[in-house]
Formats: C-alpha cells, sequence, structure tokens
C-alpha cells in the first residue's frame, strides 16, 4: 500500500512540476501557433505531442541513464528502464549519484539565474534589480561549481565531470531559451513558412523539456515513472497552450513556486548525491506546497491582475 501511495505521489509530483515549469514554453508556443493556419496548429498539437511525450521525454531519460552508464549501452539502458535486469538496476544505481549531481547543479544554477537576471513577480518592486545584481548571477554560479567539483573530487571523480557537465546543460540550453524569445516575435512579425514554425516549436519544445526530465531525477530513478509523469505534464502544458495561457499567465506568482521548487530539487539531488538520504516523497511534497502556495498568493492577487490586459510577450 505504501509503495502506490509512493508511487502515484511521484507521478503527480512530477505532472505538476513539469506543468508548472513549462509555463514559458506554452506561452511561446501560443504566440507562434496564433500566426499559424488551422491546420499545422492541429498538427502541432495533435501529431506534435507524440514527439513530445514519446520521443522528447520519452527517450531523454533514457540517453541521460545511458551517459551516465556507458556499459550498459543504449539498448540495455532501454531494456533494464522496463525490466528488472538485476546487473543493469544495480549499474543504474552506481552512477545514481553522477546523474543526481548533474542535475542538482543544472537545477541550481537554473534557480540563480532566475533570482538575479529575471524579472519576478511579488516580492521585487524595484525595475531596475535585475540591472543591480545581475552580475552576481555568474560569481554565486562560479563559486557553487568550484565547491561542488572541490567535494566531489574527493568522493568520486565522475562527480565531479558531472557537476561541470550539469553547468555545461544549463548554459547551452539558456542560450536556445534566451534566442527562443527572441525569434518567437520576430516569427509572429515575420512571413516563415508554416513549416519551418512548426520544426521551430519542435526544437524549442526539446530544449524547455530538459529542465522538466533532469528535475524529475530528483523525484525518482524509474524511467518509467518519469515517462508517466512528465507526459502527462506534457499534456497538461498542451491544453494550456491551447485554452488558458492568457489565465496562466494571470497568476503572476506561479513562476515564483516553481523557480523556489526547483531550488529545493537541485539541492536534494546535491545533498543525495553525497548519500544524504533525504526520502523519495520529499520532492514532490516540497513543490506540491511551494506551487500551492504561490497559486494562492497569486489567487488574491487576481483581481487586480485582471485589469490589465493579457499578451505575450
Amino acid at each position: 500500500m505504501v509503495d502506490w501511495i509512493t508511487i502515484l505521489l511521484t507521478i503527480f509530483g512530477l505532472c505538476l512540476f513539469e506543468a508548472v515549469n513549462s509555463v514559458d514554453n506554452a506561452i511561446i508556443n501560443a504566440g507562434v501557433l496564433s500566426t499559424m493556419n488551422a491546420r499545422y496548429r492541429r498538427f502541432f498539437l495533435v501529431y506534435g505531442i507524440l514527439f513530445a511525450v514519446f520521443v522528447v521525454r520519452g527517450m531523454l531519460p533514457l540517453l541521460i541513464v545511458w551517459s551516465a552508464n556507458p556499459s550498459i549501452g543504449p539498448l540495455g539502458a532501454f531494456t533494464g528502464a522496463f525490466s528488472n535486469d538485476p546487473s543493469v538496476l544495480a549499474a543504474v544505481e552506481q552512477s545514481a549519484p553522477v546523474l543526481l549531481i548533474t542535475g542538482g547543479t543544472f537545477l541550481l544554477f537554473l534557480f540563480f539565474h532566475w533570482w538575479f537576471l529575471e524579472p519576478k513577480s511579488s516580492f521585487v518592486s524595484e525595475k531596475n534589480y535585475t540591472r543591480k545584481v545581475g552580475f552576481w548571477f555568474y560569481a554565486v554560479a562560479s563559486i557553487i561549481l568550484m565547491i561542488l567539483v572541490w567535494q566531489a573530487i574527493q568522493v568520486n571523480p565522475l562527480m565531479a565531470l558531472g557537476a561541470v557537465a550539469g553547468s555545461t546543460i544549463f548554459f547551452i540550453t539558456d542560450g536556445f531559451k534566451q534566442n527562443a524569445k527572441e525569434s518567437e516575435r520576430e516569427l509572429r512579425k515575420g512571413n516563415l513558412p508554416d513549416l519551418s514554425k512548426l520544426l521551430y516549436l519542435e526544437v524549442i519544445d526539446a530544449t524547455f523539456s530538459i529542465d522538466g526530465v533532469l528535475g524529475a531525477f530528483a523525484f525518482t530513478l524509474s524511467v518509467p515513472l518519469i515517462l508517466i509523469g512528465n507526459g502527462l505534464g506534457a499534456l497538461v502544458v498542451r491544453e494550456m497552450t491551447v485554452h488558458n495561457v492568457d489565465r496562466i499567465k494571470r497568476y503572476c506568482c506561479l513562476k515564483n513556486g516553481a523557480m523556489y521548487s526547483i531550488f529545493f530539487l537541485g539541492l536534494i539531488m546535491v545533498l543525495n548525491s553525497f548519500g544524504a538520504g533525504i526520502p523519495s516523497w520529499a520532492s514532490p511534497l516540497i513543490t506540491f506546497g511551494l506551487v500551492g502556495y504561490f497559486f494562492h498568493k497569486s489567487n488574491q492577487n487576481l483581481p487586480q491582475t485582471k485589469k490589465k490586459k493579457p499578451s505575450i510577450a
């Protein structure tokens, strides 16, 4: 009974985390889709979900497991994820610290990038806040990486490589995201073919999914559970894209909940990579609590927010 409760808690936690973490993705999708004809919009929303769930969010966890366990090979990573092969399970368990510190470093960088460089709702009132403290992100990120690498070298040199890999993945994906936001504005103005826009959306969806997939390992190392939870979250994102983008944007504090969740999930992953043993149920409960709190906070401010005409930026 306890196992089923943990499984359901993990799946719903993954779904919620994927959904709230993909709000920016849904906004960009909606902005580009509004410039496409009905045929291509339908193709993206119906058939594109197959690519988003089964190819991106299905294959990416397997690729991550394989990269952390090169000895088992791609076939071993696939079969081991959906079987109880003791040798494969033992290999995945042995590589867990490397996997966790990689994802944890990525998530910590993601949080501090938001904290220092991105606009926030409800608790930062200065318009030039980012300009004043933005440079601190690079200092904090460098110090975090130095500390993690130093500590990891003393435990397992591969963990040090994992920390560097997590920072590298962050900066690569951040570059794609920044370019996506600029390109989305240009695509809405320009007259590019709908097919080009469709391919662009699939690439951007894959880029944004990396946050959710790496963060998913804070919930569980089970690829099937990650596939189910993130797949359900991807369906919610598609629903937001079609019907609820303007409404979601009115919940101005919702992203705060997602980013604070990312901070704690990253911290849990790093601590567990060093053997802290934080239980698996902590991640979904923290996610539920933080997102629920900021959803309530947004709901309290909703009347004031409704006065503003929503726009996709």
